[in-house]
């Protein structure tokens, strides 16, 4: 209550009693808004040190993958060939198979690190990965399905099929979550990502079960690997990436309003709807086209935006940024260890970004206190 009070030298203040209400009996008080943690932020001279080497990491992880494999180039000759290829057999391999599974790389890890801080900060979740959402379980149906109805193998003849899966399923898992007289709330999504996406899983292995062919070319796809995906792949894919990015980019600082609370982002001018909405159609793009090239890779899309938040902050416009540039780099590195730890043969790149990512994983866990986003 707030009330006048004469003080010892006459002058009038006023006073405010806490727990006091000022409202009339019997009349709503509103509830009081709780905003979420503050908006984290790094120095302008961090964050263009850290930008600095994160562009080097990237710069090694591409000569790497240039270099290494079971047909070993020098990083100079590779280097050279990528600039003024010769006709030799090394400069068919650099051109003909590696720069696209390095252009592949690159791709795919900024779409699975953008998409991976997109499902954290729409969930409010660190722990969140894309393939909550039912991504990854939509296009592992599509992909068996299509498989063991037509008998036609091929990532070039069922990519379609597992970007459209990815995006049907994500769709259902904003249907699900949404009702008609609630809008669909972090909770409510992650609930119905969990629901579809262990549904769909146990109709996978149902269908595998019964169809060899289907089981050969799921376990092939599902390993997740960027090896003989060439440039007709990259080429279907990109477009939807680059799309993706860009509906990311400008939800930013509407996420960053509703990291404050959503009461809060409200006041600040935010279609809380319409983010959200547009948040899962972002995710649908990135992580269903880089599923669907190379199949579902782990850890990607949650390791990358914590590296991120560490290092610049929980800026969502500089996470974005900096996504796109570490999730190439784990990838990348991840394809390449793949590449030499059992030569001449080769892992799939899935295997080893997942083992590379369960530490960051028991990192994030074993902390004290895990803030919210």
């Amino acid at each position: 209550m707030i009330g006048p009070s004469e003080e010892a030298t006459g002058e009038t203040v006023l006073v405010v009693t806490p727990g006091a209400s000022d409202a009339a009996p019997g009349a709503s008080v509103p509830p009081p808004v709780r905003p979420g943690p503050p908006t984290i932020t790094r120095p302008g001279a961090v964050k263009a040190g850290v930008l600095v080497l994160t562009l080097a990491a990237l710069a090694v992880a591409v000569l790497l993958s240039l270099s290494v494999g079971s047909n070993p180039i020098p990083v100079g000759r590779a280097w050279e060939l990528l600039r003024h290829p010769d006709g030799s057999m090394d400069a068919t391999v650099v051109h003909g198979l590696r720069v696209p599974r390095t252009l592949l790389g690159i791709v795919v890890g900024a779409a699975l690190g953008v998409a991976g801080g997109l499902m954290q900060s729409l969930t409010r979740n660190p722990l969140a990965d894309p393939g909550i959402l039912g991504v990854n379980a939509g296009a592992s149906i599509a992909v068996v399905l299509v498989v063991a109805l037509t008998g036609v193998s091929g990532i070039g003849f069922y990519l379609w099929f597992a970007f459209a899966g990815a995006a049907l399923a994500s769709v259902a898992v904003y249907a699900l979550g949404t009702s008609h007289r609630n809008a669909a709330t972090p909770v409510r999504l992650a609930l119905a990502g969990v629901a579809i996406s262990a549904a769909l899983q146990a109709l996978t292995q149902t269908i595998i079960l019964g169809d060899q062919t289907a089981y050969n070319e799921f376990r092939y796809w599902v390993s997740g690997s960027l090896e003989g995906r060439l440039y007709p792949i990259l080429s279907m894919i990109t477009p939807f990436v680059l799309a993706g990015l860009v509906v990311a980019l400008l939800l930013a600082p509407a996420l960053n309003a509703l990291a404050l609370g959503e009461e809060t982002g409200r006041a600040l001018g935010v279609r809380v709807g319409l983010t959200r909405a547009g948040t899962m159609a972002a995710i649908t793009l990135l992580c269903g086209a880089a599923t669907a090239a190379v199949g579902p890779i782990a850890f990607v899309g949650l390791a990358v935006p914590f590296l991120a938040r560490r290092l610049v902050g929980s800026d969502q416009r500089w996470v974005i940024a900096f996504s796109v540039l570490l999730g190439p780099v784990w990838l990348l590195a991840a394809d390449v260890l793949a590449r030499v730890l059992v030569r001449p043969e080769e892992l799939p790149a899935g295997i080893i970004a997942a083992l590379i990512g369960a530490p960051v994983f028991v990192l994030i866990v074993r902390r004290r206190t895990i803030a919210a986003l």
